[in-house]
């Protein structure tokens, strides 16, 4: 497990996805969370940098563990996730204080994730009982991942790479969007013509559909695809 940790770590500083201590990670181990230590360096995960703590309940490694831990108790109690991510990309930061929702313009974009929700909070964002109460109302809908306003991305899978995966989809998805609007373009059309036609992709994670928070026919992946069963993703 610790070698899952220090690969998607290195990869997400690598990529430019958080900064020298930004960011965070958990994985969900039965009625246990294995999450990134507080101030730890994501591209240089060692041993010891890994804290064991309850899904419910506060516990005297609390206060080694994250800050997001409040959030990422929240989202595996409220959704079906195996494994959590939350990133600092700047192209989608950049595109949450300007946009209410991200659209994807690219197919691979547009393919994993359709829309990406922007979540607005007042006050402090950093383990914010807010963000905690809101974020498992769109990531247990048709999304896997969501920002928050102006601080980061949060995303979810069932294990680190596919939330990795994810993130790494979002980030490219707007740069993308920048680049188009750096020719003059104005990126306003999502690569699906139809949502109104579209079916819906499945059901969400963590068991049945609610009430959407979103337009009919913006779903996540379809993950009753052969492909989705082999491990691909896509």
């Amino acid at each position: 497990m610790l070698d899952q940790f220090i690969w998607i770590g290195a990869e997400l500083f690598k990529q430019g996805l958080v900064d020298s201590h930004g960011g965070n990670m958990s994985v969900k181990i039965g009625d246990r969370i294995l999450i990134t230590r507080r101030n730890v360096r994501l591209g240089s995960i060692k041993e010891g940098d890994l804290i064991e703590v309850p899904l419910q309940g506060e516990s005297p490694e609390d206060i080694q563990a994250s800050r997001e831990l409040v959030v990422h108790r929240a989202l595996y109690q409220g959704t079906g996730a195996g494994a959590i991510i939350h990133a600092h990309p700047p192209y989608a930061i950049a595109l949450s204080i300007s946009e209410n929702k991200i659209i994807p313009q690219d197919a691979e974009a547009s393919f994993f994730l359709r829309a990406v929700p922007i979540i607005k909070v007042r006050g402090e964002t950093i383990g914010s009982p807010d963000v905690a109460k809101l974020l498992p109302q769109f990531l247990n809908s048709n999304y896997v991942v969501a920002m928050v306003k102006s601080h980061g991305s949060y995303a979810i899978g069932s294990c680190l790479e596919e939330a990795y995966k994810y993130t790494s989809v979002l980030e490219n998805s707007c740069k993308v969007t920048a680049i188009l609007r750096s020719m003059g373009q104005n990126a306003v059309k999502p690569m699906v013509s139809d949502y109104s036609a579209a079916k819906p992709m499945g059901k969400p994670m963590g068991g049945p559909s609610r009430g959407r928070a979103i337009p009919p026919g913006i779903g996540v992946m379809d993950r009753s695809s052969k492909a989705y069963r082999r491990g691909s993703f896509k």
